[in-house]
C-alpha cells in the first residue's frame, strides 16, 4: 500500500492498480486538487475544500465510484464502510454532518476521520473502528478536533500508525508534543505492508503535503 497525502485532508491510497482518493478539493476551494486517476472518491462532507469529486478521473472510461455518505461499499475485493458523525459539538448545527470511512484492504484496515469535530466517538463509530492499523487523524482545531482532542481520540482507538491531516506547523507542534513525539521527519509517501506495521506504541507518521 502507497499512501500520499496532498495537504488538508486529501490522500491517495494505492494498492497496486486499484487506487482511493480521499475528499479532493473542488475547483472552488482555495487549495489545489490533485489530478490523478482512482477506482472510488471518499467524500466525508459536502464542503468546497474536500467534495471535488469532479477532480479526479475514473480509468477506462468509467467513472470512479463516488462514495458520499455512511453505508457499506465494496470494490474489486475491497470493502468500504461509512459512519454517520458530526463536523463539531453541537450535532451538526455549527458546521454540518461528517462521514467517517473505514478501508479494508492488503489485510489492513485505514481509518479516514474527515472532519470530526465531536469530543467523543459514537458507538456506531467505534465498533466499526476497533483494531484499526493506520488512522487519518484531523487535529487543527477549530472547525476539527484540536491536538488534545485528538491525542485522546487516538488513545482511545490505540492505532498502529497515525497520520496527522488537516492542521498547520503549530499545531502539529502540539499535537506530537501531546502524543509524546519529539519529532517527528516528513516523508514524502508511506509504503507499507501489513508485515511492516509496528507493534506495541502507536508510531506517528508525517507526510509532507505533495500540493503546496
Amino acid at each position: 500500500m502507497v499512501i500520499t497525502y496532498y495537504g488538508l485532508s486529501c490522500f491517495k491510497v494505492a494498492s497496486g492498480e486499484f487506487v482511493l482518493a480521499f475528499d479532493p478539493p473542488s475547483k472552488k476551494s482555495s487549495f489545489k486538487s490533485p489530478r490523478f486517476k482512482a477506482d472510488a472518491v471518499l467524500i466525508s462532507h459536502n464542503h468546497d475544500s474536500h467534495n471535488g469529486y469532479d477532480m479526479i478521473s475514473g480509468k477506462e472510461n468509467t467513472a470512479p465510484l463516488k462514495v458520499d455518505g455512511p453505508g457499506e461499499y465494496e470494490l474489486q475485493g475491497v470493502n468500504i464502510s461509512g459512519a454517520p458523525s458530526f463536523h463539531d459539538q453541537v450535532s451538526g448545527k455549527k458546521y454540518g454532518s461528517n462521514t467517517i470511512y473505514v478501508v479494508e484492504m492488503e489485510n489492513m484496515k485505514i481509518c479516514h476521520l474527515g472532519d470530526f469535530g465531536e469530543k467523543e466517538l459514537g458507538a456506531e463509530a467505534l465498533e466499526m473502528i476497533s483494531s484499526v492499523d493506520i488512522l487519518f487523524l484531523p487535529i487543527g482545531g477549530k472547525t476539527v478536533l484540536d491536538p488534545e482532542s485528538a491525542s485522546a481520540i487516538a488513545n482511545r482507538l490505540e492505532p498502529r500508525i497515525i497520520i496527522p491531516m488537516h492542521y498547520d506547523k503549530k499545531e502539529l507542534s502540539a499535537f506530537l508534543k501531546e502524543a509524546g513525539v519529539e519529532s517527528a521527519k516528513s516523508e514524502e509517501k508511506l509504503t507499507i505492508k501489513n508485515k511492516d506495521l509496528p507493534e506495541g506504541k502507536t508510531q506517528v507518521v508525517v507526510l509532507k503535503p505533495s500540493i503546496q
